[in-house]
């Protein structure tokens, strides 16, 4: 079970304390965070930096798959991409992880024994979370028994909204000590949370209580990964690190699509928490479709030519 940094025991000694502690971290300026988050976007990123961004980015996929029709060969083939990305050029870097549900992440595992590729896997009823916590629970030693290094939680989001803080931070702290010696990713679904302060507090709230990554989204909404609430997420595990010396991971997920994209949450990564963010130790893009962009573009960068997506394999 961790434990809550000695400088906020109080803070998290109950519903009331809680409260107060969320409620009273600075007021977001989102104009201010938005001007930023685009003006960092503006950043021009070129030849051998680019090369070096491309290889950083899929290095720091969760290649995922989470559909109702997901079946073992489509997890076996997502695995061997993700081992070995580009068939042409064996000097693609492999991918950080790939992302399933519970029941396919045996399936997972055994296809990517020895790679070196993280097998993470959804829990607590994703995406919804509208379950009971011993539920959840189930759910995350499912997953955690069939050998998943990494577990992706959702919060739930009724319980936030309605300021039931404590509430939310019991459930973490249940699932957290569910996982053993897997990492655990929260999930805070920002495109739900309405504003950019209760993004930070829920921020905040996971990582009192314990998270190893604060994570924005599941894909499964309107509104995903954006730089200006990525941004606000890793001001948060930048200030958090100064306060505490424990350094949390961010993963945006959902709705990054294109090289260009990626390479400027890169940016926003090194000029907000710095470079020791910049591995997939620490950072993550929740994606399914990038890794093809990513391939084509590096293609471009050594041949010459734009490949087009007939030169990538179909996820």
């Amino acid at each position: 079970m961790p434990t809550t940094a000695p400088s906020f025991v109080d803070a998290t000694a109950s519903d009331s304390a809680l409260r107060r502690f969320l409620h009273g971290l600075p007021g977001v300026d989102a104009v201010g965070l938005e001007a930023r988050a685009a003006s960092l976007g503006t950043r021009s990123v070129k030849t051998t930096a680019k090369a070096y961004a491309i290889d950083l980015a899929i290095s720091m996929i969760d290649l995922t798959t989470l559909e109702g029709a997901d079946t073992p060969g489509k997890v076996r083939a997502l695995a061997a991409k993700a081992v070995n990305p580009d068939p042409t050029d064996r000097t693609s870097p492999r991918t950080a992880a790939v992302c399933v549900y519970p029941d396919m992440a045996a399936t997972a595992v055994a296809a990517l024994a020895g790679s070196g590729v993280k097998v993470a896997s959804v829990a607590t009823a994703f995406p919804a979370g509208r379950a009971a916590l011993d539920v959840k629970l189930a759910d995350v030693r499912d997953a955690v028994a069939a050998g998943a290094d990494e577990i992706d939680m959702v919060i739930d989001r009724g319980a936030f909204l309605s300021g039931r803080y404590l509430k939310v931070y019991e459930e973490i702290l249940a699932v957290k000590a569910e996982c053993g010696s897997a990492r655990l990713k929260v999930i805070f679904e920002t495109g739900e949370l309405s504003t950019y302060d209760n993004i930070r507090r829920a921020s905040w709230l996971g990582m009192l209580a314990g998270a190893d990554f604060i994570k924005t989204s599941t894909g499964k909404v309107g509104v995903n990964a954006t730089p200006a609430n990525t941004l606000l997420m890793l001001e948060a595990v930048r200030d958090f690190r100064a306060q505490t010396g424990v350094q949390i991971g961010v993963k945006p997920a959902g709705g990054i699509r294109t090289s260009k994209d990626a390479i400027k949450f890169l940016v926003l990564v090194n000029e907000t928490a710095g470079e020791d963010w910049l591995d997939n130790h620490w950072f993550r893009f929740g994606a399914s479709s990038l890794l093809n962009d990513l391939l084509m573009q590096r293609q471009k960068l050594s041949t010459g030519r734009y490949s087009g997506p007939d030169y990538v394999t179909v996820d």
